[in-house]
């Protein structure tokens, strides 16, 4: 174990009036497994555990008070099983991350720079539940930069992504996974977008914060 993580909370003066819970998680990176930022390849298939954005508007519309008929809640959801299975598999993994803070716009916009490839998404193919989507539409919030607390970004080489989706539709909180991009060689450092109507546009890196932090 070569870092144990802490945390900080940062809170109005005299608003510190209940109990803060904290933890940290100590553990053990198997053997021959290295799924850093960094290792995202040309080829490679883009896969999300799920629906997108669902954290963020739920936090989103229980801190402003926001009343939607719609049933909306968090994703939160432990991921680990999942993971293991996946790692088991004997497929290749290149990269695992889970996209909390600035959600998957700015995940993956941090993987393109980290690997120096591009990124190709697809409109289409973005899991979002229409009740989330018509939440964010209404306010001017983009999916794709939302947090998301239950949800991971695998990517891996073409030639496993069919076992690796399938592993993860298999376990209870990735049954709505999906591969929604992939990487290229065009382009290095940045992610772009083909639209519903067969356009083009770059997903840059959230220079601003879309909600207060939440994490």
């Amino acid at each position: 174990v070569r870092i144990v993580p802490g945390d900080t909370k940062v809170v109005p003066r005299g608003k510190v009036d209940k109990i803060f819970i904290n933890t940290s998680g100590i553990g053990l990176i198997p053997a021959g497994v290295n799924v850093s930022g960094d290792k995202a390849r040309p080829g490679d298939k883009v896969i999300v555990s799920g629906t997108i954005a669902d954290h963020g508007v739920t936090i989103l519309s229980e801190r402003e008070g926001l009343k939607f008929d719609s049933d909306i809640k968090s994703d939160s959801a432990p991921l680990n099983h999942m993971v293991k299975a996946v790692l088991e598999s004997g497929c290749s993994v290149h990269v695992l991350r889970d996209p909390t803070r600035g959600g998957v716009g700015t995940t993956l916009n941090e993987i393109a720079v980290q690997s120096k490839v591009g990124i190709q998404l697809f409109e289409d193919r973005l899991p979002v539940r229409g009740p989330v989507r018509g939440i964010c539409e209404l306010l001017g919030f983009d999916p794709l930069y939302l947090a998301n607390e239950g949800k991971l970004i695998a990517i891996v080489p073409g030639a496993d992504a069919k076992k690796v989706l399938d592993i993860i539709r298999r376990d209870e909180f990735g049954k709505e996974a999906v591969i929604v991009g992939e990487v290229t060689d065009q382009d290095p450092g940045r992610v772009v977008l083909e639209t519903l109507i067969g356009g083009t546009r770059i997903v840059d890196m959230l220079t601003g914060e879309q909600l207060p932090r939440i994490c």
